[in-house]
């Protein structure tokens, strides 16, 4: 009886993932969120080859840090819930995430918003303070350090409001229509050139429009 009556008052909170689909394109989290929209491309497919071993939970010892994979991480407080790629837990027993990402980093926060997410929920179920974390990408097979300041804690927050709030509201978006289209697997889903000029088309045809009377 508890346990359903737990997963009932969760079912509303934010996925972590959808935090990373959010701020890299609002028109992208809606159409997967919203729409349920999904369609594969090379980028979707190495993504999903780079998450082949972190997928699965496990966990194991690795130099004497015992290493968690795929852990599933929740707050109730900010309302998050999600999985963890990779977990490492120091000596001290600070947890450390880290997010496995294909290709190179990119320009926006998107990436750092998802870990500093999962470093907040760890804070709250550890009941400890978790600074930094990392971002694997396989394109440089390199860490990318991430300090959780005051800056990216305030964009989660912000973030997760956003998310609540189209949910709620139901409302897409409109589309970004700039470089991050390029290698978007639902740019043909979102049409994002075409949409973007609408409103210059509908005015130009005032002149032979009827409106209705």
């Amino acid at each position: 009886m508890l346990s359903s009556k737990i997963v009932e008052t969760t079912d509303d909170y934010v996925m972590l993932s959808a935090l990373q689909h959010f701020v890299y394109c609002p028109r992208q989290f809606a159409l997967i969120h919203l729409e349920q929209v999904w369609q594969e491309n090379i980028y979707t497919l190495r993504g999903l080859r780079v998450h082949e071993r972190v997928d699965t939970p496990s966990h194991e010892l690795i130099a004497g840090v015992r290493v968690e994979r795929s852990l599933a991480l929740i707050s109730h407080s900010h309302q998050l819930r999600g999985i963890a790629d990779v977990v490492e837990f120091l000596a001290d027993g600070t947890p450390y995430p880290v997010e496995y990402k294909a290709g190179s980093r990119k320009a926006k926060d998107a990436d750092a918003v998802q870990l500093c997410a999962q470093a907040m929920c760890l804070e709250e179920m550890f009941d400890r303070p978790v600074t930094t974390g990392a971002l694997f990408y396989s394109a440089s097979k390199r860490r990318r350090v991430v300090e959780f300041d005051l800056r990216i804690r305030s964009l989660v927050t912000a973030t997760v409001q956003a998310v609540q709030a189209t949910l709620q509201t139901q409302i897409m978006p409109q589309p970004v229509a700039d470089a991050r289209c390029d290698d978007c697997s639902l740019s043909e889903a979102c049409v994002p050139q075409s949409l973007k000029k609408f409103p210059q088309l509908w005015d130009a045809q005032a002149a032979f429009r009827i409106d209705e009377i």
